[in-house]
């Protein structure tokens, strides 16, 4: 299917281009069998002499590592009986520690209610795993777990530690060999991105010094974390994410015994007023992924200017790429980009 047939949705993309949301865009739209079709608009900056966006465009995914590599170790160390939803953080991080913080499970720091604040700028006066691992238990809680839910990096930082543990292994290299043995070894997705992809990275926002950071993560924490983090620190294509997309939708149609487990990731939260799952957002009318996806939807976003949206109900994902960032992460108009394509598409899948 050409991608002509999603003219609406090239169309949202061009216009957030010429309106310099972002220099350019690559979006994939599918089923849990197979691509649909692929959008691809702009360049990888707004220089005259800037290389097009295509298929292989690589692009720094931000907090989409949250979901692509460090939900899908959870589920894959509890898939192996390593851990468990309702593991205490301090089974696995002995640091944690403190009379607030010995109900706090595995579950929690999945579903944002663990009690930990948003985020630190950790980075200005620590670096590396040890550092930081020990900044976020000695961290006061903000509120007591399980009463309410706040969006934190902390949280996913400290999982990704849990499952290093767990796994024996560090992040990157778990992540390695699920992704060759789960969706394909060939799958361009991963942390520290080779020299050899950097001439097709898009570069994300400009340094002090003036270069644009290109195949370095945005995210300060996880550079200070040597790019390998459970919040961020992925890099990879369309195509990749595409790729994962379908893994995760394809266990929608799996027998009930093997789709309980996906199930139980996919399903919101208890916690009150919490839209979040295990790892992943759910659909809500002020969602990034518009109004026309189904209740079932769930997905997530990155701040460089990327989202996957997940929808069984339709048997549709959406992949979302960008930089928005580039040239400073000043910039505006990103999320209703975001709610237009998703709308966009749904309205010409329509037709």
């Amino acid at each position: 299917m050409a991608d002509a047939t999603f003219d609406s949705a090239a169309r949202v993309v061009e216009q957030a281009i010429a309106a310099r949301v972002f220099p350019g865009a690559v979006v994939e739209v599918g089923r849990h069998d197979r691509i649909l079709s692929t959008i691809r608009r702009g360049t990888q900056t707004y220089g005259a002499d800037s290389p097009t966006v295509d298929d292989r465009t690589i692009y720094d995914l931000a907090s989409l590592t949250k979901v692509l590599a460090t939900t899908a170790l959870a589920l894959h160390q509890m898939d192996l009986g390593r851990m468990r939803l309702d593991d205490g953080v301090q089974h696995w991080i002995p640091s944690w520690q403190g009379e607030n913080r010995q109900g706090v499970t595995l579950t929690d720091l999945l579903e944002h209610c663990s009690g930990l604040p948003a985020n630190r700028p950790l980075f200005q006066t620590r670096k590396g795993r040890v550092a930081f691992e020990l900044a976020i238990c000695d961290e006061p809680l903000e509120y007591p777990p399980r009463t309410k839910s706040i969006y934190t990096d902390l949280g996913f930082m400290l999982l990704g530690f849990a499952i290093e543990n767990a796994g024996r292994a560090t992040l990157d290299h778990a992540f390695d060999e699920w992704r060759d043995r789960e969706v394909g070894a060939s799958v361009e997705l991963r942390f520290h991105p080779p020299a050899l992809w950097l001439d097709r990275t898009a570069p994300t926002e400009d340094s002090p010094g003036g270069d644009a950071l290109r195949g370095i993560v945005h995210d300060e924490n996880a550079a200070a974390l040597d790019g390998v983090a459970g919040h961020a620190g992925l890099f990879g294509t369309a195509t990749a994410v595409g790729s994962c997309a379908r893994w995760w939708l394809s266990r929608a149609f799996d027998p009930p015994s093997s789709a309980s487990a996906f199930a139980r990731f996919v399903r919101r939260s208890a916690v009150p007023g919490s839209s979040r799952a295990l790892g992943w957002d759910t659909m809500v009318p002020t969602s990034s992924c518009g109004t026309r996806l189904s209740t079932r939807a769930f997905g997530h976003t990155g701040f460089t200017g990327t989202s996957l949206w997940i929808d069984p109900a339709q048997d549709l994902y959406v992949v979302f790429l960008s930089n928005r960032v580039h040239p400073t992460r000043r910039g505006d108009g990103i999320q209703q980009a975001r709610r237009d394509l998703h709308d966009a598409i749904v309205s010409d899948l329509s037709r």
